[in-house]
């Protein structure tokens, strides 16, 4: 029974908890005052708070776009300075007169002085990996690197394309040669007739081109990698990932570039990662999030492609990186929203005590009035404001002393009330018992009675104080019998 009944009252008090019209008028009162200053303020707050994250996240976007901007407009740089030295090559009289000429004897005279322009070349700029002279058959003639002499580049895209009259910047390829990576740059050789009689070509080391890549740093945990037109990395800070391809390539475009031998590999793998794919031949700057590696991490990659090539530069950080601002920006609104609200509960919670109390003070005096222990003197310091609650307090004491007044007329009234009553029961319990027919048939006993007593010489004195016996008799059973 005990628990039975402990559990009735935790019963009860959970729905007065939860049922709001069981609530004291205080906790009514601070509720509606929380409700009416924290309601718009949440409202307001979150309102600001999603302006302001959306303000931040696009900033960090585009932080990501500019930085990835950046390092490609120092690509396209580096690329229109090497072209220039490569047009420079391309129009040297010497090297005109070495592709130019038929005779081994011919070219013999000029390949000194050749040989002179592109050492003077190389040596111009530390990130030049070699300079060399290809004729119209795809052979060697002249090079800063001697093992390149004699070698046949017909297979090389840059070779096919630039015989053809084009000015051509190939991907990062793997020489066949050196086994070293690098960027190659490509330009037709023409004659005075106007006839293209071979290729300049100047190679660029591909760890420069990685080194500029690799500088950009955006944070911990952050990279910034590149890709050519087909998607496959040609720039990334970890070398395993080096000649993978975004998304798997399609069959034509793995053939050419086996066939190539561009990278250096049997086959161009994939790295399965969808999201990356509006990178590939993007126009203009962009961002995405995508998930990498074996844990697959959230990330967030802005990029930027380069003018003079179809590629795209990416940089790349953990998501949870890119949302510490946004997160800073959430705790700070959620601490100023709190601080806010705990100051407007204190002051709902003030303020409803302070309407609250004058109305338990009347609720009590309530109780006490109707209990017959009211004392005025309990509402003297609440009656004494000039607000409502005084003007009401007033009210309820002139009323309470109405009331007592009427009260105590009331019961007065019911006091003689009482007695015409109690007279009104006698006098009809009277007649009831004079009109009964005992009552009567004793009565002319009675007259009996006296009549023989006046006969037997009884004196009249005896005979009344016998008579008046009898009648005590007869009263006090008369008495008995209506009660």
């Amino acid at each position: 029974m005990p628990n039975a009944q402990q559990s009735k009252i935790r019963m009860k008090l959970i729905h007065r908890l939860f049922y709001p019209p069981a609530w004291s008028l205080a906790a009514k009162l601070s509720a509606a005052l929380l409700v009416a200053a924290i309601a718009p303020m949440s409202f307001t707050a979150y309102y600001n708070l999603r302006q302001s994250l959306e303000s931040v996240e696009a900033s960090e976007y585009r932080k990501l776009e500019l930085s990835a901007a950046s390092t490609a407009s120092r690509l396209d740089r580096l690329i229109i300075d090497i072209q220039a030295n490569v047009f420079q090559v391309s129009s040297d009289r010497n090297v005109v007169g070495l592709l130019a000429s038929k005779t081994p004897a011919k070219q013999a005279a000029f390949r000194s002085n050749v040989q002179w322009t592109l050492s003077n070349i190389f040596r111009s700029n530390p990130e030049f990996d070699a300079v060399f002279i290809i004729d119209r058959k795809g052979k060697c003639l002249a090079s800063t690197d001697p093992t390149f002499v004699g070698q046949n580049y017909a297979f090389r895209e840059y070779f096919r394309s630039s015989i053809q009259g084009n000015s051509y910047v190939s991907s990062i390829l793997v020489g066949q040669t050196t086994s070293r990576p690098g960027l190659f740059l490509s330009n037709p050789v023409r004659s005075d007739n106007g006839e293209i009689v071979g290729v300049t070509v100047l190679k660029i080391k591909g760890e420069d081109i990685w080194a500029i890549v690799n500088t950009l740093q955006v944070g911990s945990d952050s990279y910034a990698f590149l890709v050519d037109q087909h998607g496959v990395i040609i720039s990334h800070p970890d070398k395993s990932r080096l000649y993978h391809s975004l998304n798997p390539l399609p069959p034509e475009t793995q053939k050419q570039v086996v066939t190539d031998r561009r990278y250096g590999v049997d086959e161009i793998k994939s790295l399965n990662i969808p999201e990356l794919k509006v990178m590939v031949r993007a126009k203009q700057l962009g961002h995405t999030s995508y998930r990498f590696g074996v844990n697959q991490m959230p990330r967030i990659v802005g990029f930027a492609p380069l003018e003079k090539q179809p590629w795209v530069l990416g940089v790349s950080q953990p998501k949870e990186k890119f949302e510490e601002p946004l997160k800073r920006l959430i705790w700070l609104n959620g601490t100023s929203v709190l601080v806010v609200g705990g100051i407007t509960a204190i002051i709902a919670l003030f303020l409803a005590r302070s309407i609250s109390r004058p109305i338990r003070a009347l609720t009590a005096a309530a109780q006490a009035l109707e209990q017959e222990n009211f004392n005025p003197q309990e509402l003297t310091v609440v009656s004494g404001t000039q607000d409502d609650i005084g003007r009401l307090v007033r009210v309820f004491l002139r009323m309470a002393r109405e009331v007592r007044a009427r009260e105590q007329n009331l019961k007065q009234q019911v006091i003689n009330l009482k007695v015409e009553i109690d007279e009104t029961k006698r006098a009809k319990d009277l007649v009831e018992i004079t009109e009964n027919e005992h009552f009567r048939s004793l009565h002319k006993k009675i007259q009996k009675l006296r009549e023989q007593a006046v006969s037997s010489g009884e004196t009249e004195t005896q005979y009344y104080e016998r008579l008046q016996s009898q009648v005590q008799s007869i009263k006090e059973r008369s008495r008995e019998l209506a009660e």
